[in-house]
C-alpha cells in the first residue's frame, strides 16, 4: 500500500530531517545575530526568530500568529490528501516531487510554531505594550517547561544572502536614493523547498501536464446539433 507512495514519503521526510536538524542544532547554540559567514560578506548564517510568515515576514502579533499557524495545519491536511490523489492518477513524478517538496516546507515550519516553544526555555515573545516581538539574549536550552504554549513558538531561519547592497537611483520615483539590499530575507530548509517545489512547477508545466494537455488537443469537437435544412 505505502510503496507507490515511497516517492513523496521520501521527498517529505528527507526535507523535514534535513530542515529540523539544522533548525535545533542552531536555536539550541547560539545567540540571535550572525552565527558564520560561508562564502563571504554575501553568504552568511544569521540565526533569527520568524514570528509570521516565510522569509521573515510578519502576521498580525500572536492572534494573527495562531491564525497562520491553524491555517498552515489545514493547508498541510489538504496538500496531503492532494499528494494521495495525484499519486493515484499517475501524474508526473517531478510534480508529485514538486508537491511533496511545498508540503514539506509547510509542515517543517509547522513544527517550530507547534513544538519550540514547548522544549525550549526561551524564545521571542510578543510584548503588547510596543506591539512588537522581543528577542531574548543568550543561547536557549532544552526544557520540559517551555517559554510558551502550542502553535506560538517560532520559526527558526538561518540562511542570510546579502549579495547587492544599494541605493536606487535619485530620479526613481518614491524609492529614489533610499538603501536597498538584495537579498534581504533571512530563511530557512522548509522554505527553500517550498519555493523550489513552485518555481520547478512554474517553469515545468509543460512537462509536467504534457499527457493531460495532448488529450486535451487530441479530443475530437463534437458538433452541435443540427436541424437538416429542406
Amino acid at each position: 500500500m505505502l510503496k507507490k507512495y515511497k516517492l513523496p514519503l521520501i521527498t517529505v521526510f528527507a526535507v523535514l530531517f534535513i530542515d529540523q536538524c539544522i533548525k535545533l542544532y542552531i536555536k539550541a547554540n547560539y545567540p540571535i545575530g550572525e552565527v558564520c559567514r560561508l562564502f563571504g560578506d554575501w553568504s552568511r548564517l544569521t540565526f533569527t526568530e520568524n514570528p509570521g510568515m516565510a522569509f521573515g515576514l510578519e502576521f498580525g502579533g500572536s492572534y494573527g500568529k495562531m491564525a497562520l499557524s491553524l491555517f498552515r495545519i489545514l493547508a498541510v491536511i489538504a496538500g496531503a490528501f492532494y499528494i494521495k490523489k495525484i499519486v493515484n492518477e499517475g501524474e508526473h513524478k517531478g510534480f508529485i516531487i514538486c508537491v511533496s517538496l511545498i508540503l514539506a516546507g509547510a509542515l517543517g515550519n509547522i513544527l517550530d510554531s507547534a513544538f519550540y516553544g514547548l522544549i525550549f526555555d526561551k524564545g521571542s515573545i510578543f510584548n503588547p505594550a510596543t506591539g512588537d516581538w522581543e528577542p531574548y539574549a543568550g543561547v536557549a536550552q532544552f526544557t520540559t517547561h517551555g517559554y510558551t504554549g502550542f502553535l506560538q513558538g517560532h520559526v527558526v531561519d538561518m540562511f542570510y544572502f546579502p549579495i547587492y547592497q544599494g541605493r536606487f537611483p535619485d530620479w526613481l520615483p518614491m524609492w529614489g536614493g533610499e538603501y536597498f539590499e538584495f537579498f534581504s530575507a533571512i530563511f530557512n530548509i522548509a522554505d527553500m523547498a517550498i519555493s523550489i517545489g513552485v518555481g520547478i512547477i512554474l517553469i515545468s508545466q509543460k512537462r509536467f501536464f504534457k499527457n493531460k494537455l495532448n488529450n486535451v488537443v487530441a479530443k475530437p469537437e463534437t458538433a452541435p446539433n443540427q436541424t437538416p435544412i429542406l
